[in-house]
């Protein structure tokens, strides 16, 4: 997890020293920040260390959107709350918002763009508005114990739908422990892929209506070429982690990986939120 891209994009150092006033129905932190509380639903407040989920908007002074959660695509926004890094960094606000809170942030437009050309957007004197509306607000401890929750539930209810295609195709499959299912076509003779080696495959991956979304053997994706990975070592899906290490090189088979063990919830690319993948895989090397 980590803060939003933009507000570290757009509230540079420069603001350690701003003189700003106050407008009406705002107030100021000790480190600078302006806010207002919109709306407080009455639930514990933030602390440094807990897992903040929400709903962003900036807009102009003028109330024309910059850029807005709601409809970029990319959903709610979720990040640990650090301490600020510098005057009136909106990183402070967040130990007000709890659950069901929303408030407003203002940035001086000229700090945020000192030493740069004024956006057309903004005017010398005017703010730059972040409207925040806080959906969750839990500790660390809370926020992995639900993960998980999620996430087996969210892997049961993908089971029905992998053994529905698996009966519809007429294929058969094992299940790993965690929700995997898959079909090995040749298990392969030469060295067990493990946590630790370099393991080398070939692959395709699909999802369940057939369409192909990449391919290191079909021209189309423009990487034909073996692709090599360090098996335990967190540079792919988890799904991929199990997956591949159930096979011994030269091994040829079919990953059926439910969403909580791929993408999750996020989208990538051509891949949507909550997808079940299949991955035909073939493991060329392991050493």
């Amino acid at each position: 997890m980590k803060r939003i891209l933009l507000l570290t994009a757009l509230t540079p150092v420069l603001m350690l020293h701003a003189q700003v006033t106050i407008p009406e129905g705002f107030k100021k932190t000790p480190k600078g920040l302006l806010y207002k509380i919109a709306v407080d639903a009455g639930k514990p407040k933030g602390k440094l260390g807990d897992i903040i989920k929400l709903n962003t908007v900036y807009s102009t002074w003028k109330d024309s959107i910059l850029f807005s959660t709601y409809d970029s695509g990319m959903g709610p926004v979720q990040f640990t709350i650090s301490p600020p890094g510098y005057n009136g960094d909106p990183m402070e606000g967040f130990v007000m918002l709890g659950e069901g809170d929303s408030a407003m942030f203002l940035m001086p437009v000229d700090s945020a763009f000192k030493g740069q050309p004024m956006p057309q957007f903004a005017r010398s004197g005017e703010y730059i508005k972040i409207g925040v509306s806080a959906i969750s607000v839990m500790s660390k401890e809370d926020y992995e114990r639900k993960k998980a929750e999620d996430a087996k539930m969210q892997t049961d209810q993908e089971a029905k739908t992998i053994e529905a295609y698996l009966a519809k195709n007429n294929l058969k499959a094992q299940k790993t422990a965690s929700g995997i299912y898959y079909v090995v076509e040749q298990q392969g003779t030469g060295a067990k892929a493990e946590a630790g080696k370099n393991v080398t495959v070939n692959y395709t991956g699909k999802l369940l209506d057939g369409k192909v979304f990449d391919s290191n053997v079909d021209p189309k994706f423009k990487h034909v070429e073996p692709y090599t990975f360090k098996l335990g070592g967190g540079s792919v899906i988890k799904g991929w982690e199990e997956g591949i290490a159930l096979f011994n090189a030269g091994g040829k088979g079919t990953l059926y990986i439910p969403s909580p063990l791929g993408w999750g919830s996020r989208a990538n690319g051509q891949i949507p939120p909550n997808s079940i993948t299949i991955f035909d895989v073939e493991v060329l090397e392991v050493k």
